[in-house]
């Protein structure tokens, strides 16, 4: 197999004019250590992009930080630009509550209001956004069915969400960032933590979201990555200690022609 040199970034991704999000040089930091490395890529409109690398390569760190989330950390620096159709979202006047209602976010564990219920869940963002009751309760319906939950809760919509499985939990998370029509969704790990069933079906979902939705979605787990993603995108960290991207391009030629020897390496359990 012809490979590049491993020092040589193998970037495969569809050119600027299919792209919902672009890095330019993106350089994340926490103090004066850097923890993702300058990063230039394209993100597909209403594609699944995955990204996959060991523990430490700065994958989360990366999710972060296109929607403005890394910077509540303390501490935290970025570098570099992130583009939303054409607009830094780290440019000057933009504000970071306004632009993550665009960029929505689900994170590893679901993290449902305890004190809201299943409703309330779900139509927060709506609420401050000063959408009016009846408006929210049509919206609320839309988002519960739309990740295939409404038929589950619809009888006990004002019971709490804590009342819910942990799949349905997160499917709720889901829905509650459908709810203000984002247009890009991230999600860190979604899966990780539930059963092999209830894994498939946010599987099904991720899929079924992705003919309206850009969705960029991190996992440790490559067999989740072969079976969704159009995309994907391989980290591990480099001889400084920070992430950085070897590889990108369609998942199947990722899977089985990676142009890294180091893509390589990683996909066929050699390290991570």
């Amino acid at each position: 197999m012809a490979t590049t040199p491993p020092t040589a970034p193998a970037i495969r991704m569809p050119p600027t004019s299919e792209a919902h999000l672009v890095l330019e040089g993106l350089t994340l930091r926490y103090g004066a250590r850097i923890a993702v490395a300058p990063t230039t890529l394209t993100i597909p409109r209403h594609r699944v992009t995955a990204i996959i690398g060991p523990s430490g390569a700065g994958k989360s760190t990366l999710l972060r930080a296109l929607n403005r989330l890394h910077e509540k950390v303390p501490g935290a620096g970025v570098d570099g630009r992130v583009l939303l159709d054409g607009e830094d979202i780290y440019g000057l006047g933009v504000d970071p509550i306004l632009l993550r209602r665009r960029v929505g976010m689900v994170f590893q564990q679901p993290n449902p209001l305890l004190t809201r219920s299943i409703a309330e869940n779900v139509s927060i963002g709506l609420e401050l956004v000063g959408m009016p009751r009846r408006e929210r309760a049509a919206t609320v319906e839309w988002a519960l069915r739309r990740v295939a939950l409404w038929d589950e809760v619809r009888d006990r919509l004002d019971h709490p969400a804590t009342s819910l499985s942990g799949g349905q939990q997160q499917r709720l998370c889901i829905a509650r960032t459908l709810a203000v029509r984002p247009e890009v969704i991230l999600m860190d790990e979604p899966a990780s933590a539930l059963d092999p069933i209830a894994t498939s079906r946010i599987e099904d979902l991720i899929r079924e979201l992705a003919s309206e939705f850009t969705v960029v979605i991190v996992t440790h787990n490559m067999q989740q990555a072969a079976r969704i993603a159009d995309y994907t995108v391989f980290m591990t960290p480099n001889e400084d200690g920070a992430g950085e991207v070897v590889e990108a391009g369609p998942t199947e030629e990722i899977f089985t022609a990676p142009h890294n020897q180091r893509t390589e390496d990683y996909i066929t359990g050699r390290f991570g």
